[in-house]
């Protein structure tokens, strides 16, 4: 069976206490977020001893890590940041098998300034989709050599966003150290958003070979155009719901077909973790009923 889990970011507490609520809502799996209230990855430096005192915690509440969240924008274009980005970024490899799991995940981003998240006309070019690649290789290569795997969350308004961008991805980087996290979600634009079952379905006939873990959250058409976040204690990765014409909310609050998604996600993953997101915390147990529900009702 699927298993339904969240982001430890959308708790903002303590390492303890969100270990403690996240049991009370019953799930059975993480994404890990390191950016507790008592320990923060983006404001001190990991290190062993901090990486498993993380992970032995998670590991008696038997809530495993099935997934690091590195997210950051790593093609950012000034020099410094990028090269403060990618850091962060290979720190969180490093340490990945110390936090529990393999898989760390994040987007591939933006030339915009502003965002990490917004579209720049930039990244259609092919010199910056190249330069992007280059980096990937080069992450993807320092994964495998720490035993990790280095797993790309694409989005539409990312340097990678759609299908054709992620098997030449794959085409050009190979599989060693690199993996893909399924998030439909993050490739529906206007013209995608015509046909919802159809992308679905493309998605899944194309990517599913690559697909290590999943996200479950939601798609409906925007009526402010802008870059949209929620007003929450958390970080930018986990307040942003959507720029441009979609919206991201939770799962359930829009238009996707979570049947035909779950369906078409056991087909190939039967027992793959499902991570529910987009959301404030007084919605969590809400959306954590529909996730199941639908699990449930498709049977899997």
């Amino acid at each position: 069976m699927i298993s339904t889990g969240i982001f430890t970011g959308y708790y903002p507490y303590t390492l303890d206490e969100t270990i403690r609520r996240i049991k009370a809502s019953d799930f059975s799996c993480v994404q890990l977020d390191v950016s507790f209230k008592d320990l923060d990855a983006a404001k001190e430096p990991l290190t062993k001893e901090k990486a498993h005192l993380i992970r032995d915690k998670f590991r008696d509440a038997n809530l495993p890590v099935i997934a690091v969240s590195a997210y950051t924008n790593f093609i950012h274009p000034d020099p410094v940041k990028r090269k403060e980005n990618i850091d962060y970024l290979k720190m969180m490899i490093r340490y990945a098998r110390d936090l529990g799991c393999p898989y760390v995940a994040s987007e591939t981003g933006t030339y915009n300034l502003e965002s990490d998240w917004v579209w720049h006309e930039k990244n259609a070019d092919p010199k910056v989709f190249d330069e992007t690649i280059g980096i990937i290789k080069e992450i993807a290569a320092y994964a495998a050599d720490h035993g990790a795997v280095f797993i790309v969350e694409n989005y539409v308004n990312n340097v990678i966003g759609s299908v054709e961008q992620v098997l030449r991805m794959f085409d050009e980087v190979g599989t060693r150290g690199l993996g893909l996290l399924c998030d439909p979600t993050n490739y529906y634009d206007e013209a995608h958003f015509a046909d919802i079952d159809g992308t679905l379905e493309e998605i899944f006939a194309r990517l599913s070979p690559y697909m290590k873990i999943a996200h479950a959250k939601d798609i409906k058409k925007a009526v402010d155009t802008g870059e949209k976040h929620a007003d929450i204690d958390a970080d930018a990765s986990h307040s942003f719901r959507g720029s441009g014409s979609i919206e991201l909310p939770a799962a359930g609050l829009g238009d996707l077909n979570y049947e035909l998604y779950v369906r078409l996600l056991a087909q190939d993953h039967p027992n793959i973790p499902l991570i529910i997101e987009h959301l404030d915390e007084g919605d969590i147990e809400r959306a954590k009923r529909f996730v199941d529900g639908t699990l449930k009702k498709v049977g899997v």
